[in-house]
């Protein structure tokens, strides 16, 4: 059964992307509209939705488009109901094990820079506090 269509606006709002983002997706080859309505409006399934979120996940790791495009058409091919030879399938897995562990090391990255941030800010705080002038958000 084919899920309900949305329209780009309510993917935007789901997705939290904007609609000149997702257009740019899309002409990237990253996602592509599942219909389009008799006045030619671009039209989205879950599914969709679905890749969109694992796009903008991907985005703030750092990934390229070529590896996001990577990345979902190997998903894709292990997503569809023709099994894979045996060979073929171990290759894609071993893709998608790159690409997690690539987003574990982007992740630790993330935890080292986000604890400098906070120290720093704790540095400032701390002289705010000395000056006898305590930081705005307490």
């Amino acid at each position: 059964m084919e899920s309900e269509h949305m329209q780009i606006g309510e993917v935007a709002t789901r997705t939290e992307l904007s609609l000149r983002t997702i257009r740019h997706y899309e002409e990237a080859g990253l996602v592509v509209p599942s219909a389009r309505s008799q006045g030619g409006f671009r039209l989205y399934t879950e599914a969709d939705v679905a890749r969109l979120m694992v796009i903008r996940r991907m985005k703030p790791l750092g990934f390229t488009l070529d590896q996001m495009r990577d990345l979902l058409e190997a998903t894709d091919r292990l997503d569809t109901d023709a099994p894979a030879e045996t060979r073929e399938r171990e290759k894609l897995l071993e893709r998608v094990r790159g690409y997690e562990q690539a987003a574990q090391d982007r992740i630790a990255d993330l935890r080292v820079q986000l604890s400098r941030a906070e120290d720093f800010a704790a540095t400032l705080r701390g002289r705010l506090q000395a000056a006898g002038n305590p930081p705005a958000h307490m």
